[in-house]
């Protein structure tokens, strides 16, 4: 017989609570119906919950003392995992996102110097650039009094973006069919994501022959710019900096399909991600007028009344701004989950975690977990004021994950969003064209449900 927890929910014969679901599915249909009420409604078994879809088992951290444990304590016992890589490794190949054991540790040392500051600081004016070129896209549509579809203008404009730093000017193919291409493999993965089970890549399904055509086409640009480099290419750019590297003990380069992997691994992490992020932002400014203000002021503060492009040296200066981007980040994590799977067994929190079990850390639950924030579904920068998280645990807040495997583009992810917000909000103002509130959408990532159109008027 099932003993009883002490929050009152009867627990699984291994003592450790959770649904008991469908005697053949578990609890996979709840999960596909309502994902994020699903994972959010597991923090009331408590700090560890335990649930099955069909055959897999999982368990679900919900305090953050339990993801530090997974992250950084003991991260060595906790793997990528089968399913993640089934997902991801068929198009990243064995970039950082999938890499494991000494191969990752050894791109990890090749690529992080990239990602310093003073490396990051050279594209902020490519990032402001960028950002004006859309606005100078929408003219048109403000002239006729027509919304834009905010997640699909921002997912133009940090592929633009990514594009530019990965290989300092367009791909020699028309930038739209590569994006087209990368929005292809991104809705790919988003719906394995969502049907787990679909049959895998080699299968000549439709779906997977427009993916592989995608692949092909995004494979093609980036395996001809690195033969034009191998040439004798003088460029200045992230793909620069790649080639560039040199391993510490061997003195070794990295290899053309190296190369390929972590320039998909970069096209992805740094596009779909991020725009989402600056698509909840801009949605969430609009929608909380007093937030709006001070931002507003914020911006008339440092760049002036005129708005001036703001640039690196102003991000110190734009605080509000930068908490704003951290309350977003809050609320909506483009990263909502991951997972990780157990090497050997292991114990969270008086909680045994069998070996090959998966273990699911989700930023979403613990970002609105009501033990860590007061009034957790709110949209209040000002939790982020300095001095206001003092006594917060470290992964009671962990939007690019944490421990040896921390997201290595966090600070470009930082400072993209705080210039594309300074530029963009100095220019025009965005409503929503319903009153309808914007509904999250989980799957590869956290975008809003069928696009986000907004009006657009000047400053």
């Amino acid at each position: 017989m099932s003993a009883t927890t002490s929050r009152g929910r009867r627990s699984t014969p291994e003592g450790t609570p959770g649904p008991r679901g469908n005697p053949v599915l578990g609890s996979m249909r709840d999960f596909q119906r309502d994902k994020l009420g699903f994972i959010r409604g597991l923090t009331r078994y408590g700090d560890v919950a335990r649930y099955r879809t069909a055959h897999l088992t999982w368990y679900q951290i919900n305090h953050p003392e339990g993801i530090r444990r997974v992250l950084q304590e003991n991260n060595r016992n906790y793997g990528k995992g089968a399913l993640t890589l089934g997902f991801f490794k068929p198009v990243v190949g064995e970039g950082l996102i999938t890499s494991e054991g000494a191969l990752w540790l050894r791109q990890r040392r090749l690529i992080q110097p990239i990602f310093h500051r003073k490396s990051v600081a050279s594209f902020g004016s490519l990032m402001t650039e960028e950002t004006l070129a859309m606005l100078e896209r929408w003219g048109p549509a403000i002239e006729a009094g027509e919304p834009v579809d905010v997640p699909a203008e921002m997912a133009r404009l940090t592929l633009d973006i990514v594009t530019g730093a990965l290989f300092h000017a367009h791909v020699g193919e028309e930038p739209e069919v590569i994006g087209r291409a990368i929005n292809t493999i991104v809705e790919d993965l988003g719906f394995r994501f969502e049907v787990p089970f679909y049959p895998p890549h080699r299968v000549p399904t439709p779906r997977n022959r427009r993916l592989r055509a995608a692949m092909r086409t995004v494979d093609r640009a980036v395996y001809a710019i690195i033969a034009g480099r191998r040439d004798g290419g003088d460029e200045e750019d992230l793909l620069a900096l790649l080639m560039g590297t040199r391993d510490e003990e061997t003195g070794e380069a990295m290899g053309d399909r190296q190369l390929r992997d972590e320039v998909m691994t970069l096209f992805l992490a740094g596009h779909e991600t991020t725009a989402n992020a600056l698509s909840w932002a801009l949605y969430l400014i609009s929608t909380h007028p007093d937030a709006e203000r001070r931002l507003r002021e914020e911006l008339d503060e440092v760049l002036g009344a005129d708005r001036r492009i703001p640039t690196i040296g102003d991000l110190p200066k734009l605080a509000y701004t930068k908490m704003v981007v951290d309350e977003t980040l809050r609320l909506y994590p483009p990263a909502w989950i991951t997972n990780r799977q157990a090497v050997a067994e292991d114990e969270i929190l008086g909680h045994r975690i069998p070996a090959g079990s998966f273990v699911s850390l989700s930023p979403y639950v613990l970002h609105r977990h009501p033990d860590f924030w007061d009034d957790p579904d709110a949209f209040d920068p000002e939790r982020f004021a300095p001095g206001q998280g003092n006594g917060r645990p470290r992964f009671a807040y962990f939007p690019f994950g944490g421990g040896p495997r921390q997201c290595i583009g966090q600070s470009m992810a930082l400072v993209e969003a705080q210039l594309v917000l300074a530029t963009v909000l100095g220019r025009c103002r965005l409503r929503p064209t319903s009153d309808q509130p914007a509904e999250a959408e989980a799957l590869a990532t956290l975008r809003p449900r069928g696009g986000l159109p907004m009006a657009v008027e000047p400053a």
